[in-house]
């Protein structure tokens, strides 16, 4: 498939409410179905010999599903090329192998999502690839963790659990000095509140699990990058590596982006008022949102999100068995993983999205306990978070 910069044309001037629901979204051709189908097939009829209909042969290489999706996240991110995994981590892995050489260096946040930690430190390591942590909010830790190998720079703005912002623009502008690609992974924040390649990002990372999706009930992943060349090459090798996103998990995620900007509204807003009391509770000993006026990154989030996003983590008088048992007295909030869907969610990244990064630099305090703020009635989810601390 060639870069999907004519769709992206299309919809130019357009609002990101419409892009979401029309990117991609082409009228079938043959019965006018204004949802793109589910192309559920593996293999297609040709016009002849090396004559390829509609340039599709083989739904590893490219399926009419996921090319509307890709399109889609291309238009919504403001990129040349969308590309469509299977699981954030599988579009992780492509893009690292695309950029990657043994003896190449990378800076990665020392804040870092727990399985992009893992795949650094237990995959990445043994090609022979190096790497160091930074603390990604301070453009000169960033410059002084630098080395002549180094390739690549990855950011996480909101991170993952600790909400820390990094500010994209300066970060970009320690990447280009060093001739290094600036990675951003824009999963906390979606394309809706934050556009990290207007910024000057090289790379956006996606998980669809998440906000994209929606709906807790696909996994996906996605790279949208600025250079046509380098969505070339990522295109090679998606197809040679083969984690390609299914269709009908394409489908899902194109469905669920058609509401990411209502969601995301709400779950700002809802997130807001949870953040705010948790601010006062007695026995909230910090609470890290970057829409609270004392956070950090603050400036740096009001300068480049449109909002502050849904997820609030904090961490509880008592430590860790405390922590724990907030997370076990919760009712509306389900303890699980994952995040970014319209039900509430809340968990103990100690022990569970986090456990690979134990005795690391990126260790995360135990009396940490993460939220995802889904889209119910803001009072419910205060009671429920009340009554869980006691």
């Amino acid at each position: 498939m060639s870069d999907t910069h004519n769709s992206q044309n299309a919809h130019s001037g357009h609002g990101f409410e419409t892009v979401a629901i029309h990117a991609g979204n082409t009228a079938d051709p043959l019965t006018g179905a204004v949802v793109p189908p589910i192309y559920q097939v593996s293999t297609y009829k040709q016009d002849g010999v090396g004559g390829l209909r509609g340039g599709y042969e083989y739904s590893r290489s490219a399926n009419p599903t996921r090319t509307a999706l890709e399109e889609n996240l291309a238009a919504l991110e403001g990129g040349r090329r969308g590309l469509a995994f299977a699981s954030g981590l599988a579009a992780e892995d492509c893009l690292l192998r695309t950029l990657l050489s043994p003896g190449d260096h990378v800076v990665i946040p020392n804040d870092a999502y727990g399985g992009t930690f893992r795949l650094f430190a237990k995959v990445v390591s043994r090609w022979g690839v190096e790497w160091s942590v930074a603390d990604t909010s301070d453009p000169a830790s960033v410059r002084a963790a630098l080395t002549p190998k180094t390739k690549v720079i990855w950011v996480e703005t909101p991170s993952n659990p600790l909400l820390g912002i990094t500010d994209v623009a300066a970060v970009a502008q320690v990447a280009r000095e060093a001739g290094a690609r600036l990675v951003v992974d824009n999963t906390f924040a979606s394309p809706y509140l934050q556009q990290p390649l207007a910024l000057g990002a090289d790379v956006v990372v996606h998980s669809l699990t998440k906000y994209m999706g929606g709906h807790s009930d696909v996994v996906g992943g996605a790279l949208i990058v600025a250079d046509p060349a380098l969505g070339d090459e990522l295109a090679y090798h998606q197809n040679a590596m083969g984690a390609v996103a299914g269709p009908m998990d394409a489908w899902l995620v194109l469905r669920g982006i058609k509401t990411l900007p209502v969601r995301m509204d709400r779950h700002s807003e809802n997130a807001t008022k949870v953040a705010d009391m948790l601010s006062r509770h007695a026995r909230v000993t910090r609470v890290l949102y970057p829409g609270l006026p004392e956070h950090p990154g603050h400036e740096v989030a009001a300068k480049q999100m449109k909002a502050f996003g849904g997820m609030v983590s904090f961490q509880v008088e008592g430590g860790e068995e405390a922590a724990v048992a907030v997370c076990d007295r919760a009712k509306l909030f389900t303890l699980g993983e994952s995040l970014g869907g319209v039900e509430s969610l809340i968990e103990h990244p100690g022990r569970m999205t986090h456990a690979s990064v134990a005795g690391s630099a990126l260790e995360v305090p135990s009396d940490l306990v993460r939220l995802s703020v889904g889209i119910e009635s803001a009072d419910d989810l205060l009671a429920d978070l009340q009554q869980a601390l006691g």
